[in-house]
């Protein structure tokens, strides 16, 4: 089905009518990125409901206090689609969250901090449009078990492609066949190695089938893992895609008995899952990335990495935004944690890919993963982005070595920074550098110190706190 485009709640209306829909299902984005949803029957709803829908706030971690917790809804025109998974046709609905108390956009809510984001690059005067591309790689289990007890830290995941698998009789009631791709080694075997081709293929025909437009799909490095490229957006319309994304991802491995994660790190040993952004800024319908210096880019674009490699520490608490993510940022797994950049170097945080058409002309920045809300990530590197352009930050010189192979003293002594270590420093940089992200009124020191008080007391100290498996080998016999 070709993308739903509509131009009044009429359209929506009378498409529900001629398409059968029995469901209206709207949906908005809490602050750690996780999708909630609302559903009426469409009997119970006219063109006067669509300019705002009630709903409990206080029930949203982080949002409204229980005396304040009355908010609304505010659907939008944009991204609609007809549900692939329910059991009754169901149209999905994108919604931004309105504060009735001070009569405005809510400042908690990520799509429309990320709209203001736009908004304070058209007032800025440096660009009218932003594009960005993510690439969100997956993997897809055949089960998971955790345990988490007073006591007891317990994970156990399964894949039929685990090289952990090798020796069993059999696998879930088959004989064991052998092929597969092991360690590192799933870039790209074609089956029997490579056994989830199938469910991919059907992962796409559905993104097809909501209106995502897809260019290639593939068995990533790690076991088990992969990936599905989806055309480029403006940045609500590629962060509504991420949504959409991981929505199909899962529903589709759930309806095979599998089970899909974006986790950045769940294998020891093996790659883990990043979310590399492609990204540009236009005005006046002119790509302002393109220009005569380093590989075909601007000022305008060496700025903006500099803007974003001088300010990526921080980012980090909105690009790497889970405690796992700093398991993926380690040396020899192709995580590019070293903030510099480079042409066609996927060492390198920022890749400047070779492309012949000026329009196309981008920069890829390679440290976000798929834990991060992607309003948020996205808004994070465009506002540290124009802080460059403004200030023009210099980026430095590119480096074209392969930056994998240095060691951490030969990175301290080129002077290199690197990404944070753990999300309490991503955090804690956030804090210390906050004007950025503030700028423009784009996010409310309110917002700022509610983002802290999740991430502290929702993951960083429970994870500190917490024993793990490996310190029993460590420090049990000590």
């Amino acid at each position: 089905m070709a993308k739903l485009e509509f131009g009044s709640w009429k359209e929506v209306i009378d498409f529900a009518k001629k398409n059968g829909v029995l469901f209206y299902d709207f949906r908005f984005t809490d602050i750690g990125g996780a999708w909630h949803h609302l559903s009426y029957h469409v009997d119970s709803i006219n063109e006067d409901s669509f300019k705002g829908l009630p709903f409990d706030g206080s029930s949203i971690t982080k949002w409204q206090p229980i005396h304040l917790s009355d908010m609304q809804l505010i659907p939008d025109l944009s991204g609609m689609f007809l549900d692939p998974f329910t059991a009754n046709p169901t149209l999905v609905i994108f919604c931004d969250v309105y504060d009735i108390y001070k009569k405005q956009m809510y400042e908690k809510c990520p799509r429309s901090i990320a709209k203001k984001a736009i908004e304070y690059l058209k007032a800025s005067g440096i660009g009218d449009t932003a594009y960005f591309g993510p690439e969100n790689e997956f993997f897809i289990f055949d089960s998971v078990r955790v345990r988490d007890e007073i006591n007891c830290q317990y994970y156990e995941i399964d894949s039929i492609e685990g090289i952990w698998n090798s020796a069993v009789e059999s696998y879930q009631g088959s004989p064991n066949l052998g092929h597969r791709p092991g360690t590192k080694g799933g870039y790209f075997p074609v089956p029997p190695r490579d056994s989830l081709f199938d469910l991919r293929a059907e992962i796409v025909k559905t993104l097809h089938q909501i209106g995502l437009e897809t260019f290639v799909m593939h068995h990533e490095v790690a076991q088990a893992q992969g990936e599905i490229g989806v055309k480029f957006g403006t940045l609500v319309e590629a962060a509504d895609n991420v949504q959409k994304l991981k929505y199909v991802v899962k529903n589709v491995a759930k309806r095979h008995g599998k089970t899909a994660t974006f986790m950045p790190k769940p294998l020891y040993g093996d790659n883990g899952n990043g979310m590399h952004v492609h990204q540009s800024v236009w005005k006046g319908g002119v790509n302002l990335f393109a220009g005569d210096k380093y590989q075909g880019l601007s000022d305008f674009a060496l700025h903006y990495i500099g803007g974003v490699l001088k300010y990526a520490q921080a980012i980090a608490a909105f690009s790497n935004a889970s405690t796992n993510s700093y398991k993926r940022l380690i040396p020899g797994f192709e995580a590019p944690s070293i903030l510099t950049y480079s042409a066609q170097n996927r060492s390198a945080s920022c890749r400047v890919p070779f492309v012949a058409n000026p329009k196309a002309k981008r920069v890829e920045f390679r440290f976000p993963d798929s834990s991060s809300n992607p309003y948020l990530c996205f808004t994070a590197m465009l506002l540290a982005g124009i802080k460059g352009v403004q200030e023009k930050i210099d980026p430095g010189a590119p480096m074209d070595e392969d930056l994998f192979e240095l060691t951490l003293d030969e990175i301290r002594e080129k002077g290199i920074q690197q990404m944070p270590h753990t999300l309490r420093e991503a955090v804690e940089a956030m804090l210390v550098h906050r004007s950025i992200f503030e700028q423009g009124g784009v996010m409310t020191p309110l917002f700022i110190d509610t983002y802290k008080e999740l991430k502290f007391e929702s993951e960083i100290w429970p994870w500190e706190a917490r024993p793990h498996p490996f310190e029993f080998l460590s420090t049990y016999s000590c």
